[in-house]
């Protein structure tokens, strides 16, 4: 997983994103779960800004968020 902002601009981020998107972050949390099968952080980025037209930085924001809290269902 790549470092991807400091942990405030990442809260920050995660904060904006349901006013600039109109969905939760659940919600986009979700979409990645049920997504295609990518491997790779940026492949992830890739898909979420074509296929949801998310901009740069909210799709960065959500796929580290999901590398996050799946790290950490791992370790439970």
């Amino acid at each position: 997983m790549s470092h991807v902002f400091s942990d405030e601009t990442h809260r920050n981020l995660l904060s904006r994103i349901p006013h600039c998107t109109g969905r939760e972050v659940a919600d986009w949390l979700r979409t990645v779960e049920e997504g295609p099968s990518l491997f790779r952080f940026e492949e992830k980025v890739s898909w979420l800004r074509g296929e949801h037209d998310l901009a740069y930085g909210h799709a960065k924001a959500i796929v580290h968020e999901y590398d996050l809290r799946r790290a950490a269902r791992k370790l439970l």
